[in-house]
């Protein structure tokens, strides 16, 4: 068969060890962490779905190797905890069986320990080990590691390493980025030493050479080693990619594949975990610098989902690899259907940051757009229904989609009815965003699995008690969605006057000064769109605090954009819409003017419910889903569209 993406589906070998393509999944971190630090019993399955889609590598993430100095809530390997070398073997083996290479992430947080707990009370009681004595940013010291600490932290690499050879890993990376341990000893920023651990590039690169040394003596010659950098730190004082490429000359002899990152946790989160706001594949020009001065092979991350953009790194020769995470939870198969061709059924990854939301949240893993993520073990494949049904899904978003395609897939009769003349939902809505474009995208996709998977969808066609007594589901999802609160205000209803969901339909009535009433995540989001196109906006909220309905990771990143290009209002109650702008009453009952041309309405969304309580009673079945329910998030739709599905 040819493939349309030759140098992306090419195999590659690493030390003695062939990989089937060149689509690796990045490390990380499992679903669930077992009190003593072992692997618990939904991660195997974890990582087993990305070997299952077709990844050439799958790597786990983050086994600790010495927790003595590193007491963060990680993976850990050892002999003396029972069942902790079973659990890893499991996992190996739950990768390996599918023709992918298993792989573990040896790892030190340094002073960073602690990071990922959801206690952050007890992140600030532990002792946080580094390079030298400092005091982080966020006021928690830090203390120099001992000589003796140092020795034995190399040790402990070289003990992992073997343990994870034993349980049947076939390559190991040791994480040398991202501002951990290794890091932090190779930064300037980090590192202020005076002895041989310190001071010039040479003793500042020691302790890496020290621990690649000590993996290469334990998993021996053959046997790859990836070694995971930040191609540059990216900030004031951090090194530079210069730096980077004699790092990655400095270690080529010690390792098989250099994995080129970005960042550093404490000064760049978002250049390490690109952002809906940056460009796919951001960082892959730092990859591509240090691949000209390096004879191994080289690997590039940062964003990709795009098969013809990593098809286009690889065969421009910016990089050997592709290694994707995000991506992967939003679609595990995405390898396969590039190998097959099948490139425009890939579900794209929205860059929202669920999934890394939940990890500090909750101590797991959810994405948005795939509701199998951290739930694995309850069973991937969707099964054949026992009796086929007529089943009816009243809405065409994202929910009453997802609902209806799982349906379908179980072997069901499936009706979908949408009442306007296009799916999508309020999805249709972000084609107007550019950063959030794979939103809308997300719509487009489901449409066409429906269409795959037999789905008979009817547009302009309102659900009604009458059509659903004619066509007599045996089951009835409800799907209806929610519709935007416009509050009564004076002049709301003037031709100055837009709904945020209404935006990409009236794009040419906004002026150049806009006022955007509502600061929840959508009304953020569209005032900074609105600013990146040159208009001068002013966002106003009644509460004190923006976008509360954010997850933890986005909303910060969210921000910086907010105060980048907007002018932010809190405390403001609205009272009335005139040519001028937006009329609002302050803390203290003063009216005050904020100026705008155009008025953004985005106050937020009601459910559905009138609808829901018309229907509620015309099947057998019946489970409402998405807006309709409760108004939510793309998470909880697809989640309960899917499972909706399921009950059938």
């Amino acid at each position: 068969m040819k493939t349309k993406f030759p140098h992306l589906c090419q195999p590659i070998t690493l030390g003695r060890v062939a990989f089937r393509n060149r689509m690796f999944s990045a490390p990380m971190g499992g679903t669930d962490i077992t009190a003593d630090c072992s692997v618990g019993p939904r991660t195997p399955g974890f990582y087993e779905l990305r070997a299952k889609g077709g990844a050439a590598a799958v790597t786990a993430s983050e086994l600790v190797v010495h927790p003595q100095t590193d007491a963060s809530h990680m993976f850990h390997i050892n002999l003396t905890t029972p069942g902790n070398l079973a659990g890893w073997t499991f996992l190996a083996d739950a990768v390996a069986r599918h023709g992918a290479v298993p792989s573990v992430e040896l790892s030190h947080s340094g002073q960073y320990a602690g990071t990922y707990l959801v206690d952050k009370d007890k992140k600030k009681s532990l002792t946080q080990f580094g390079p030298s004595d400092w005091v982080r940013p966020d006021g928690i010291p830090v203390k120099a590691l001992t000589k003796e600490q140092i020795a034995d932290i190399v040790k402990s690499y070289g003990e992992a390493a073997t343990l994870a050879k034993r349980v049947g890993f076939q390559m190991v990376m040791v994480h040398g980025g991202h501002g951990w341990l290794v890091n932090q000893f190779l930064s300037p920023a980090f590192n202020h030493r005076t002895d041989e651990y310190g001071g010039s590039f040479e003793n500042r690169l020691r302790f890496a050479r020290e621990v690649l040394t000590e993996v290469r003596k334990a998993v021996g010659s053959g046997f790859p080693i990836e070694f995971r950098m930040s191609g540059a730190e990216l900030f004031d004082g951090g090194y530079t990619l210069e730096d980077g490429v004699k790092i990655a000359q400095g270690v080529e002899d010690l390792v098989d594949l250099i994995h080129v990152s970005a960042g550093s946790y404490q000064f760049g989160f978002f250049t390490t975990h690109l952002p809906m706001f940056a460009p796919h594949g951001n960082n892959v020009y730092l990859a591509a610098e240090i691949k000209k001065h390096v004879h191994k092979p080289v690997a590039t991350i940062g964003a990709l989902n795009d098969p013809a953009q990593m098809e286009e790194i690889i065969a421009s020769g910016k990089a050997d690899v592709v290694e994707m995470a995000r991506a992967l939870l939003a679609d595990p198969f995405l390898p396969n259907k590039v190998m097959a061709g099948q490139e425009d059924e890939i579900v794209r990854c929205l860059r929202c940051f669920t999934c890394m939301a939940e990890r500090p949240t909750t101590g797991t893993r959810r994405c948005t757009v795939n509701p199998l993520i951290g739930r694995e073990c309850e069973g991937t494949d969707v099964l054949p229904a026992a009796r086929k049904k007529k089943v009816v899904v009243a809405g065409g978003g994202v929910s009453g989609m997802k609902a209806a395609i799982t349906a379908a897939q179980r072997g069901h009769q499936v009706i979908l009815l949408e009442k306007t003349g296009e799916l999508g939902g309020i999805l249709k809505s972000e084609q107007a965003l550019p950063f959030k474009y794979e939103m809308y995208q997300l719509g487009l996709t489901f449409a066409r699995q429906m269409e795959k998977e037999g789905v008979e969808v009817r547009l302009n066609t309102p659900a009604t008690p009458e059509l659903l007594e004619q066509l007599a589901p045996d089951a009835l999802i409800l799907a209806v969605g929610s519709s935007p609160i416009v509050p009564p205000l004076p002049g709301i209803d003037g031709d100055n006057v837009v709904v945020v969901n209404n935006y990409y339909l009236e794009k040419e009535k906004v002026a150049d000064t806009v006022v955007v009433l509502g600061g929840g995540l959508a009304g953020c989001e569209c005032a900074v769109h609105l600013g990146m196109e040159g208009k001068q906006v002013h966002l106003v909220e009644m509460r004190d605090s923006l976008a509360v309905d954010c997850n933890i990771r986005h909303r910060p990143i969210l921000m910086q954009q907010v105060d980048k290009y907007t002018t932010v209002h809190t405390g403001l109650q609205g009272l009335r819409v005139t040519e001028e702008g937006l009329v609002c009453k302050d803390g203290e009952g003063k009216e005050v003017l904020i100026p705008g041309k155009t008025v953004i309405c985005a106050v937020g969304q009601r459910s559905n419910r009138d609808t829901v309580n018309e229907l509620r009673g015309c099947a057998p079945f019946v489970r409402e889903i998405g807006d309709c329910a409760r108004v939510s998030n793309i998470t909880n739709a697809v989640y309960q569209g899917y499972h909706a599905a399921l009950d059938i």
